[in-house]
């Protein structure tokens, strides 16, 4: 599994059981709400808004909160008016790095990011100088005890799935964007326990970090992980498993 999407999974499961539940909601309702505001509120024509519902559901976020979040993206109901920007820039050794924001204050946004890439020997880039290095997929996570791994790859492949990567205690599934929609419905028929499934920016190459930096670029990600307008943080990094454990 690649350093980033390992992260991910830990970093999902921890905040589902301790005190950042709280920030993880109200990230999880900010992609509701953008969602609705540029694709409506209908979720059988808006997949992002679909998946964005279905991964609150996953960590438990109340309706009534889902609800009102599709209300202020539509403009029924009076909310902040908030925008989404990508910004771009490197960590520690040279990662390459994609950070997903959705502000009220994109001035407030991009001063804080600065000042903490810069804490942790990171720098903001120019727009493009790392997005040719990714590519946007679905990326879904299976607990690889709850189903047949070959079961699981015939019903994910004849869905549309790129790639399956068995894993210790997980099977990764990589999507084509277009086809993730259609990839997760298919695995929710059966009885696999899904652990992650989003729309994730997947680097072509991975830098390899150890030691120190590596500790470094994970207290990065975690501080980044902490700021109220960032949503996603996607980096080419490739850590140890001890070393994210460990973090995590």
């Amino acid at each position: 599994m690649s350093g980033h999407s390992k992260w991910s999974t830990i970093k999902h499961k921890k905040a589902a059981n301790d005190s950042k539940r709280g920030k993880l909601f109200s990230k999880l309702v900010k992609e509701i709400t953008a969602a609705a505001r540029l694709g409506g509120g209908d979720v059988d024509m808006n997949p992002r808004l679909r998946t964005a519902i279905a991964t609150a559901k996953s960590s438990n976020v109340p309706n009534d909160n889902i609800e009102k979040a599709i209300l202020r993206g539509t403009g029924e109901l009076e909310g902040a008016s908030i925008e989404e920007v990508v910004y771009e820039g490197y960590g520690p050794g040279g990662v390459a790095m994609m950070i997903e924001v959705i502000t009220d204050n994109k001035n407030r946004a991009i001063a804080e990011i600065r000042h903490i890439l810069g804490k942790f020997d990171g720098r903001i880039g120019e727009r493009g100088c790392v997005a040719w290095g990714f590519d946007k997929c679905g990326l879904i996570v299976v607990d690889a005890d709850s189903i047949d791994e070959e079961e699981l790859f015939l019903i994910a492949a004849e869905a549309g799935a790129e790639d399956l990567t068995p894993l210790d205690t997980a099977i990764e599934i990589i999507t084509p964007f277009e086809q993730f929609d259609k990839v997760v419905t298919a695995i929710q028929s059966t009885e696999a326990n899904i652990q992650l499934a989003e729309i994730s920016m997947i680097p072509q190459n991975t830098v390899k970090l150890e030691g120190k930096e590596a500790k470094k670029m994970l207290r990065l990600m975690e501080n980044l992980d902490e700021l109220d307008d960032v949503q996603k943080v996607y980096a080419n990094f490739d850590i140890p498993d001890d070393i994210l454990e460990a973090a995590a």
